[in-house]
């Protein structure tokens, strides 16, 4: 029997629709300006710009929602709604038309991000780890299995705050296919059964405050309900 000299954190999981067994957690990678007009908003060139990406760890993840603490050290917290591919194998350098075979299944994700640090860090040239790799900021719904839902490339992903609007757009306007972002992915590093893939978020990002209630849908694929609290 293996002794450790402290005990170790539960591993990170989330729910599977369907079944008792749970979806264990290895890495988060998250996809950036993936949507034309997201990218616009945030001052991208969609155009010319290659995927590029970032991790949260993944004890940032929240599943199911729920009431997430309002983190520290931001005046600026902020939503992005977005498909999330959960992989059941991997692989190095894969092309496009493998990455549909790595996945297991799809879930509904909210990429939180401490904005205000994220714009500093842009300015000053440094990473964004602690804009993007917080905790608590992976919220993450239940994961559809593919025999359930298939591979969704069409549907509404939205974002509702108090009931208002705030994003809204379909899965066919993203720049790079889920298959098309495994394969860049994988050409960096090597994807794993376990890992989640969090790929890019449609047009109106905006701040969550406390009090705050949010309800995130992909069409077809889940919803994700919860709450901003005030920190403890």
């Amino acid at each position: 029997m293996q002794h450790y000299v402290f005990e170790p954190s539960p591993r990170a999981e989330l729910p599977v629709e369907g079944l008792a067994s749970r979806f264990p957690v290895r890495r988060i990678y998250c996809v950036g300006r993936n949507y034309a007009a997201h990218a616009r908003e945030m001052d991208g060139d969609p155009v010319r710009e290659a995927p590029f990406f970032f991790s949260k760890p993944a004890d940032s993840l929240v599943p199911m929602g729920g009431e997430i603490p309002f983190p520290p050290a931001t005046r600026e917290l902020h939503h992005e709604v977005e498909l999330v591919v959960a992989l059941g194998s991997g692989g190095r350098n894969i092309g496009p038309e493998e990455g549909r075979e790595l996945v297991y299944g799809y879930a509904v994700g909210i990429d939180l991000t401490r904005r205000d640090i994220q714009r500093q860090a842009r300015a000053d040239a440094h990473p964004w780890d602690m804009a993007k790799g917080f905790d608590g900021s992976a919220p993450c719904s239940t994961i559809k299995p593919i025999s359930i839902c298939g591979h969704p490339r069409a549907g509404l992903i939205f974002m509702l705050v108090n009931g208002e609007l705030r994003q809204s757009g379909d899965l066919s306007d993203q720049i790079w296919s889920p298959e098309e972002t495994l394969s860049h992915l994988s050409h960096l590093v090597a994807l794993a059964p376990g890992d989640l893939v969090f790929t890019g978020t449609p047009p109106g990002v905006g701040p969550l405050r406390p009090g705050d209630h949010f309800e995130a849908r992909v069409e077809g694929v889940g919803t994700l309900i919860g709450s901003v609290t005030r920190a403890s």
